[in-house]
């Protein structure tokens, strides 16, 4: 198969919900495995949810769900998508995905639910739980699936994924060397100054984690061992250290 180009796909990506489907179909045949029909939650489960939890489930969640919700290598290897039967109501949000610790949770606004493409929300757990509070994440529910997917696909395999620390003085190597992607800058959790960044090369994905850390996910050995030459540093996974 061709490889996906996810610089010259990601725009569209970001225009409306047929382009993030789209993407992500594309992104999961060339970088995973191509979806199915049986990848996706049946309908008759999004409505027992519906009739449950006593709410209309927006359009971009119902298809996303519809589409590759069943997918756990795509939206649950580090953090947890739920299924259907458990989503859940909290704090005036319907919440969908949880951090793996628990340290965050993801959700939609009561009051927006009715939008076809709802914005999402996050909440940092903290010991204190009067002082959560749900704050602003992704502008879109469907950006929020593209998220979903580029960061759990950093978790997709030992052998053509890394990390290291980063720094501040390094973003200019990083801006040079590869392209950065129109996801708007969000926050890692609601407590970040900075917040996450993506970009992408031949064959690669990088993610910004608030100018501290770098994730990347290659499709093959040699695009990995570009991004370790250039911007050097102790890579976590290279064993050459």
């Amino acid at each position: 198969m061709t490889a996906f180009d996810v610089i010259e796909r990601f725009p569209a990506a970001m225009a409306d919900r047929a382009g993030a489907w789209d993407f992500i179909r594309g992104f999961a045949a060339t970088w995973r495995s191509p979806l199915t029909e049986d990848d996706g939650w049946p309908e008759a489960d999004l409505d027992a949810a519906e009739a449950r939890l006593g709410l209309r489930l927006p359009a971009a969640l119902r298809e996303a769900y519809l589409l590759f919700g069943r997918r756990t290598d795509l939206t649950s290897l580090q953090d947890v998508l739920f299924g259907p039967a458990h989503l859940a109501v909290e704090d005036q949000a319907l919440m969908f995905r949880a951090e793996n610790q628990s340290a965050a949770f993801w959700g939609i606004p009561i009051t927006e639910l009715d939008r076809p493409d709802p914005p999402v929300v996050i909440r940092t757990g903290m010991a204190d739980k009067a002082a959560e509070s749900w704050e602003g994440w992704l502008d879109r529910f469907s950006h929020a699936c593209v998220e979903i997917v580029l960061s759990e696909s950093l978790f997709s395999s030992e052998d053509l994924g890394d990390n290291r620390e980063f720094d501040e003085d390094e973003a200019a190597t990083l801006e040079r060397r590869f392209t950065r992607l129109p996801l708007p800058e969000y926050p890692m959790f609601q407590t970040s100054v900075s917040g996450i960044r993506w970009f992408a090369g031949p064959d690669l994905i990088i993610r910004d984690d608030a100018r501290t850390w770098i994730w990347v996910r290659a499709r093959t050995a040699d695009a990995l061992a570009r991004i370790r030459a250039e911007p050097p540093g102790e890579w976590m996974m290279d064993d050459s250290y």
